[in-house]
């Protein structure tokens, strides 16, 4: 492990504790600059291939699926912890399928039902898109169904 502070390859390991998502936490110090540092090591899974509509396929991308719900969630009272736990969540889940390969669709009823949970407007701007809402009616009738609930 590379100090990065002064790029020395001797560190040694002061503390190691668990995080939330099943990653472990090493706090480090630096034997040439006596810098503390922290690292993180975390399993890789392997998720599934994406299957899209056109039927093309793709591997699995949480930074795509992360700045889509980003733009939803744009100027909501929406933690970035919040939307961090459910992109996380979404590809935990993925991963425990323990299938090779899945359907957008599955993905973006993950991602459609989780951002309901969070802001109710932008469960209306993601659905927008998703759901291909194409005019004020079709908004409305959403708006109606989430009020109904």
């Amino acid at each position: 492990m590379y100090c990065p502070y002064c790029k020395s390859k001797r560190s040694r390991v002061v503390d190691t504790s668990h995080d939330k998502r099943g990653g472990i936490r090493r706090r480090r110090e630096c034997e040439k600059c006596d810098q503390r540092f922290s690292t993180y090591e975390r399993a890789i899974f392997a998720t599934p291939l994406i299957v899209k509509q056109d039927g093309s396929r793709e591997e699995f991308n949480i930074n795509k699926l992360t700045n889509s719900i980003l733009i939803a969630c744009t100027k909501r009272p929406v933690s970035a912890a919040d939307i961090d736990r459910l992109v996380h969540g979404i590809e935990a889940k993925l991963q425990g399928m323990g299938r090779q390969e899945v359907s957008s669709r599955i993905v973006g009823d993950m991602a459609i039902a989780g951002i309901k949970d969070l802001d109710q407007i932008a469960y209306i701007r993601y659905a927008s898109v998703y759901l291909g809402l194409e005019d004020l009616h079709a908004i409305k009738d959403e708006i109606e169904r989430l009020l109904e609930n």
